[in-house]
C-alpha cells in the first residue's frame, strides 16, 4: 500500500544517468538532473559546471556517449542550445542512438523504434516543462523490437546505414545482394 500522499513512480526501475551540456544547456541539465535524482535515478553529472564560461558542446556529448557505451551510465541526456550539436557528438562514439527530442511524442517514438539511449534537449528551443515531460516519457518507454529491430541493428553495421561498409565486411549484407 503507498504512503498517503507519496509521490507516484513513474519508472520501472532506477538508472544510472549521464548527464551533460554545454554553456547554453546548463540551466536545463541542472533541472534534468535534479528532477531525475528526485526521481531515484543515480545521476552522473559529466559537466559542464557553469553556464558563465563557454565551452565546446562536443566534448560533453563524447563524455556522455563514452559513459554509456562503457557501461558507466545505462542511458544519457545531453543538452546544447539546440540539442543539434550535442546530438551530433554523441552519435560519433559507437554504439550510440542519441535522440534530438522536442516533446513526449518524439521522446516516446525515439525510445519504442529506435532504442536511444541518450536523449538530446534544447535549452534554448525546449521549455523546462516540456523537457521534463519528455525525459520521464523517454526514460519510462520499452524499445518495441519486432519489425524496429532490423532497422536499430542496421545502424550498427559498418558502413552508412543501408549501404555495405568495405568489401567483406557484412556477410549478412552480401548475402542479399
Amino acid at each position: 500500500m503507498a504512503q498517503q500522499g507519496a509521490i507516484p513512480r513513474r519508472y520501472t526501475r532506477d538508472m544510472r544517468i549521464a548527464v551533460g551540456s554545454d554553456h547554453a544547456g546548463f540551466e536545463m541539465k541542472t533541472a534534468v538532473a535534479k528532477h531525475l535524482a528526485d526521481a531515484g535515478h543515480q545521476v552522473i553529472d559529466l559537466g559542464t559546471d557553469s553556464p558563465d564560461i563557454s565551452v565546446d558542446y562536443p566534448t560533453f556529448g563524447a563524455a556522455v556517449g563514452r559513459a554509456v557505451t562503457d557501461g558507466t551510465a545505462e542511458r544519457g541526456v545531453c543538452v546544447c542550445g539546440t540539442g543539434i550539436g550535442i546530438g551530433i557528438a554523441a552519435n560519433k562514439i559507437e554504439g550510440v542512438r542519441a535522440a534530438l527530442v522536442h516533446d513526449v511524442t518524439t521522446a516516446g517514438l525515439a525510445r519504442r523504434h529506435n532504442d536511444a539511449n541518450i536523449i538530446c534537449l534544447g535549452g534554448r528551443t525546449t521549455g523546462e516543462v516540456v523537457a521534463l515531460d519528455a525525459v520521464d516519457t523517454f526514460f519510462s518507454t520499452d524499445f518495441e523490437g519486432g519489425r524496429h529491430q532490423h532497422r536499430v541493428d542496421e545502424l550498427s553495421r559498418p558502413g552508412r546505414p543501408g549501404r555495405p561498409g568495405p568489401p567483406g565486411s557484412d556477410p549478412e549484407i552480401r548475402e542479399r545482394q
